[in-house]
Parts: C-alpha cells; structure tokens; sequence
C-alpha cells in the first residue's frame, strides 16, 4: 500500500496509508470495532479498489477487481463464518477451486484434498456434509480449503492468507487450536498472511509483527514483544480494555 485512501463520504476509513510485506511474514491489523480492518481485507482480497493512492500485490498494481482480472494474484481469504457451502461434502468445497478450473482428474483432486485435510488434523471427513461436522471441525476445513494449490500457478507461487476474526466466539482451547493452525498453514503454504482479529492471543501467537488502525492511520506498528510491553498510548489501551485513552466511541 503506499498513500492508499478508502473513503466512504466526508471521512477517509484509510487515509494515505502505506504498508509493505515481507515474504513470509504473518501480519495481525488490530483496533477498535469500525477502525478499518475489514476494508484492509477487502481491498487485499480484490473485492474493492482503493479511492486513490497504489495498491500493489506481488509487484503487480492492482487497478482492478478480482472479479474483472484475467490472472488475479494469489490470495486466499478465510473467513470469520467457515463459509462452507452445506449441499457439497467436505471433499468438494476443499476442491471447488480445482474442480472449477477443470484441469485435473477426480483422482489427483481427491489426493490434494486429503493432503490438505490431513495437514489440519482431519482423517476420513471427505465424504461428510458440514451440517455432519462440530462447529471447530467446519472452520478447520475452511483452513485446508486455503491450503489449495492451483498447480497452474506453479511451485514459486507464494500465497497471501487474509483471516478475518479467525478465533471469535471460540472456547481458549479452541482458540489455541486455531492460532497454531493459522501458523501452521501459513507455512505449509509458503505464503504470507494478515489476520485481523481482537483476541490477544491470537494476535500474540499468530502473528510476528502487530499494526494499530485508528481513526485512518497506522497508528503504531512494531513487532509481537514490542506489542506486548509497548507504552503507546492506543496499544496500552487495546491492551487492557481500558476506557481511558485516546481510542473512543464514534459520535453520532
């Protein structure tokens, strides 16, 4: 992103932010609810362009939808609810991808849709509905579904992984469950990834580098440790829930 707005009426949701990934990295956006942090997703996952500034995903300018893209980059967005479609059974929405493109056998599908389900910890579900599944069960199989390749793209293809909310109304245990996944499939899949989440310890255990959304702005950004003893007044305040700070409620 580099001097990237997003306006909606009077007030800019991002006002000329600019912020470069690394290879590799795992990214948290944190802030209070209606700060922005799902319009960073959207504009990340091509489902919105930017009022004016650049967006740039791999070095190439996004200047389109990704519904209007020939070739659009490689990024993969797990959503807050699972999203699963409930006609089709775990095997089909992990290889709806594949099975759209229409370039491989049922047989090499159904192989890279138990290696994906294997590496979250699912044996033997392939042949199951979602309404068949726990509700932690459903959300795992939305991470192997992430973890699709699309062999056109090559073994260089580097995925970007947007989370949003991945761990919201989950039980601690669960939570760590999920965090640990989102490394996990992170890495399986070679890529990067952003989550967006207001879970401590999924921002903690998830990500390397933390950045705080306020009022349009990146208003602090440093590593996890730092996050976690910084004195900055918006990152003291997320961190305790405190009601004093420079973080309040919008006026209406």
């Amino acid at each position: 992103m580099e001097n990237l707005t997003m306006q909606w009426g009077a007030r800019p949701v991002l006002d000329r932010v600019s912020l470069t990934m690394q290879p590799g990295e795992r990214l948290a956006v944190v802030g209070p609810s209606g700060a922005g942090k799902s319009t960073v997703l959207r504009l990340l996952a091509g489902l919105q362009l930017p009022t004016s500034g650049q967006l740039r995903l791999f070095g190439e300018p996004q200047d389109y939808l990704r519904l209007d893209q020939t070739n659009p980059p490689d990024v993969r967005l797990v959503f807050q609810n699972p999203a699963l479609l409930a006609s089709l059974t775990v095997e089909e929405n992990v290889g709806f991808l594949l099975r759209e493109k229409g370039t491989l056998s049922n047989v090499e599908i159904r192989e890279r849709v138990e290696t994906c389900l294997e590496a979250v910890g699912l044996y033997e579900v392939a042949h199951l509905y979602p309404g068949e599944l726990s509700g932690g069960m459903q959300k795992r199989v939305s991470f192997a579904r992430a973890l699709i390749d699309d062999p056109q793209r090559g073994d260089q293809s580097m995925p970007l992984l947007l989370y949003d909310e991945p761990t919201a109304g989950l039980d601690p245990v669960a939570c760590t469950r999920i965090e640990d996944l989102i490394v996990k499939t992170t890495t399986v899949a070679r890529g990067c990834s952003v989550v967006v989440s207001h879970v401590r310890s999924t921002i903690e255990r998830s990500a390397e580098r933390v950045l705080m959304l306020y009022e349009g702005h990146f208003q602090w950004q440093g590593s996890v440790d730092e996050f976690r003893s910084s004195t900055n007044p918006y990152v003291e305040q997320f961190r305790t829930g405190s009601l004093r700070g420079p973080m309040q409620p919008a006026e209406h």
